[in-house]
């Protein structure tokens, strides 16, 4: 068996995971690294999940200014405890996000906030672009979808690629749902103001 101490670290490196929880996912994957990686991610979402009706009235607001001074973050992040939210690992994931708000620009925290309005204009626009195509209104349908997906990607911070994550494969919910996880704790990103000079 290929769990080897070394591979035990560097999943918990990369995941934060604690021992017997590396060593469990290290089992279930045959000691494939990147199937432990799936496995702890598969199992953080699964615990998040049981954790959503606890209430995060904790937490932390944290300002980030920008490099040069023209990008400004506030985020709001909630926790369960303030024991939790004192903590290194929560202190750098509200950091994380800041940083992230900064860098890409969401304008929600999640898809669920985006009034229907909006949502409907957009479908609008997409339903005109294709106008024109000679294809069946069902794969129309599936485009405006797939549209739709890269809309909320774009404008929902929950639903952005991590920006420290090259692969481009980690969406920020999975880490927050990592985080909430990993902490034991309900995490929640409550909400962020974004301010860059000469913008509206």
């Amino acid at each position: 068996m290929a769990s080897s101490a070394e591979l035990v670290r560097e999943l918990r490196d990369r995941t934060g995971a604690g021992v017997m929880d590396c060593k469990a996912a290290l089992e279930a994957s045959k000691g494939d690294l990147q199937g432990a990686v799936e496995h702890l991610r598969k199992k953080g979402l699964a615990d998040a999940a049981k954790k959503q009706h606890r209430e995060a009235k904790d937490g932390l607001v944290h300002a980030y200014i920008h490099a040069g001074s023209k990008i400004g973050v506030l985020v709001e992040v909630n926790c369960e405890t303030d024991f939790v939210a004192r903590t290194d690992d929560f202190q750098q994931l509200v950091k994380d996000l800041a940083m992230q708000v900064a860098a890409a620009s969401p304008l929600y925290v999640s898809r669920e906030q985006v009034p229907g309005s909006v949502v409907e204009k957009e479908r609008e626009i997409y339903s005109q672009q294709m106008a024109d195509q000679k294809k069946p209104p069902q794969v129309i349908d599936k485009i405006i979808e797939g549209k739709l997906e890269k809309f909320f990607a774009e404008m929902c911070l929950l639903d952005q690629p991590f920006i420290k994550d090259a692969t481009g494969k980690t969406r920020v919910k999975e880490m927050v749902d990592g985080a909430t996880a990993k902490m034991g704790e309900r995490v929640v990103v409550k909400r962020f103001v974004r301010f860059q000079v000469g913008a509206d």
